[in-house]
């Protein structure tokens, strides 16, 4: 099949169909006859079990010892366990499971260990250590495992890790990090946990990897989530997923995981927290459902991937399908509309006027101010970097300041010039390499609200106040700052996007508030279309001078916003808002995949916002 960058001299393919994604599909099922949230599961995608856990507050008992299996087309219910119980670990298929640990009706942590032959529950041995909210993994009822988990004597958010053998409990090495509420899946010998809650409150991406003597930490989660204790379906830590789970609201995503990294697929149809999963089924087929959604549901999904004989949608695809006449395209591009911002992980510095660059999975934050308000004191040097989802403080910047510009291709190779310490507009130049921060050659020009873009080995410094505004322009090549032309029109708080010779910049003050746009080509700049809101101290990412997305700021009217914009080289479109409005904000990225972090709103912003945009089919027209 031809992609957008081979079309030249290539015949468009024609398809009777469209293409499908090779990611992965959730399908209902049939629900189940009773509710489980907090349950215990095992089992693969045809032949899954559930068993215990809770219904609504209305029902009488709450808490369960029912029992159902799946058979691949519907659910039956089977013998119910011995002790009434919730929150317990799952392991095993439908012939042979087990039912570890968990919480009575009184919720008191329990050491009560079932096992389940295929007809019947039996007590066998009970855990070490007594525990709820804990993750299993197994292939079977005689050979398991349990870890994290909160309980013990005192009660703590225990990393203790416990091998059953069929007959006796044996504690082995504990998980690197103590949490509730994590995804599991795999063997007794071959396990992964990921996600969770280190304190019950907070949501991890943290993952570990166990194979069959220690706990080794992974690559994380794309999403941090909490609440998913039966959220898994796999046999081994090289082959599985996790799906659902909670962080302030239900989540539907679903990660697949392949030995070294998550790699997020389609979502569920359903939203959840709670429920269960095919611990024994694969990264491409499994079952899962049940929790609490909008309500205790009996709902239930499956996860296949497309026949071999498919034809595979790529990004850049284009192809004529002859059953509908329409040409049709696959890519990011077209799903900007309906893309969100995300929450992520909030900086362990709450402020405003700070650098940023990198990437989503790989960004830095420097400087700024952490008062709880304007007037622009007292300032911070301190440095932070992002992998995804945590926040991680570093070594701090040589001379602490605001508002300043900095760009770069990761958080290991970044550049931060310019800014402000009151009384004094700055010209210095830092380069961070990971680890350290270095004073290089300055700025020609002093000035504090420039706009940056490029790399850490060649960038572009653009306008700013010195004051007054100005529109100067300089191009750094590693180690020298050298004036080049200078911006059509002067003016501070501006923000840019793109590579030292292919990029923009927009919006300001000049005064009044602009939503003027100017491309760069490495000689000159050209006035093209405007932003639809002209605003000032805004976020930005992107990768070139038809590639960029703008989001927050400060516009007319005093009116702090959440906007976000859109550009394609030819025009600015509207698409989500942030979810907090905020200027003098930081931003990383692309604009499929971006990151805006401090800023200010009523007070100093700490939240991390994360843009992700799915590749989607569109329909090609022409005028």
């Amino acid at each position: 099949m031809a992609t957008l960058k081979q079309i030249k001299g290539t015949a468009i393919q024609f398809l009777a169909e469209d293409p499908v994604q090779y990611v992965g599909t959730w399908s209902s099922i049939a629900n189940a006859n009773t509710t489980h949230e907090e349950c215990g599961s095992a089992g693969t995608a045809s032949a899954s079990i559930v068993f215990g856990g809770q219904g609504s507050p209305a029902e009488s008992p709450r808490t369960k010892n029912q029992t159902e299996t799946f058979d691949g087309s519907s659910w039956t219910e089977v013998g119910d366990l011995n002790t009434v119980k919730k929150n317990q670990a799952g392991a095993g298929t439908t012939t042979s499971a087990l039912s570890s640990s968990g919480q009575d009706p009184g919720n008191t942590n329990s050491p009560l260990v079932e096992q389940w032959n295929g007809s019947a529950w039996t007590e066998v041995a009970e855990v070490n250590t007594a525990r709820r909210q804990l993750a299993g993994a197994g292939a079977s009822g005689t050979a398991a495992l349990i870890f994290f988990g909160f309980g013990g004597s005192p009660e703590t958010f225990t990393n203790a890790c416990e091998s059953w053998n069929g007959s006796a409990w044996t504690e082995v090495g504990d998980t690197n990090t103590g949490r509730v509420r994590a995804g599991s899946f795999g063997s007794y010998t071959s396990a992964i946990g990921a996600g969770g809650s280190p304190d019950g409150s907070s949501s991890t991406a943290n993952s570990e990897s166990w194979n069959g003597t220690a706990w080794t930490e992974t690559s994380n989660l794309n999403a941090a989530r909490k609440d998913m204790s039966s959220h898994g379906s796999g046999a081994s830590n090289t082959d599985g997923m996790v799906f659902a789970g909670y962080t302030t609201t239900n989540l539907a995503n679903t990660e697949t995981w392949n030995g070294s990294a998550w790699t997020e697929v389609n979502d569920l149809s359903t939203a959840f927290r709670n429920g269960f999963g095919s611990q024994q089924g694969s990264s491409t087929s499994a079952t899962a459902g049940l929790g609490f959604s909008t309500t205790y549901g009996l709902q239930a999904e499956e996860f296949s991937f497309p026949p071999s004989t498919a034809t595979i949608v790529q990004e850049g695809d284009m192809w004529f399908n002859s059953s509908s006449s329409t040409l049709k395209g696959y890519g990011t591009a077209a799903g900007l509309p309906a893309a969100t911002w995300a929450s992520g992980g909030s900086l362990n510095t709450a402020r405003y006027g700070l650098m940023g660059a990198g990437i989503q999975t790989a960004a830095i934050a420097a400087g700024g101010s952490i008062n709880a308000g304007p007037p622009t004191a007292p300032i911070t040097a301190d440095t932070e970097l992002y992998n995804g989802s945590t926040w991680t403080e570093v070594n701090n910047l040589n001379t602490a300041r605001e508002f300043m510009a900095g760009v770069g291709s990761s958080n290991t190779a970044a550049i931060a010039f310019g800014g402000y310490d009151s009384p004094t507009n700055l010209a210095l130049t830092e380069t961070w390499d990971g680890t350290n921060w270095t004073e290089v050659n300055d700025l020609n020009t002093a000035r504090r609200y420039l706009a940056g873009f490029g790399t850490s080995t060649a960038a572009i410094a653009a306008a700013g106040a010195t004051p007054p505004v100005v529109a100067v322009v300089e191009s750094w090549d590693g180690t020298n700052w050298t004036e080049v032309n200078d911006l059509n029109t002067a003016r501070q708080q501006l923000k840019g996007a793109g590579t030292a010779t292919d990029g923009l910049v927009f919006g300001g003050t000049i005064p009044p508030f602009s939503a003027i746009t100017e491309v760069w080509d490495g000689s000159s700049w050209t006035e093209v279309a405007d932003l639809n809101t002209a605003r000032s101290a805004m976020g930005a990412s992107g990768s070139s001078s038809t590639d960029a997305l703008a989001f927050g700021g400060y516009g007319p009217g005093t009116t702090v916003q959440a906007l976000t914009e859109s550009w394609n080289g030819t025009a600015w479109t509207e698409v989500s808002d942030l979810a907090t409005g905020r200027y003098i904000l930081a931003g990383a990225g692309t604009t499929s995949s971006a990151l805006g972090f401090g800023g200010y709103s009523t007070a100093r912003v700490g939240t991390t916002e994360e843009w992700t945009v799915d590749a989607v089919v569109s329909t090609i027209t022409t005028s």
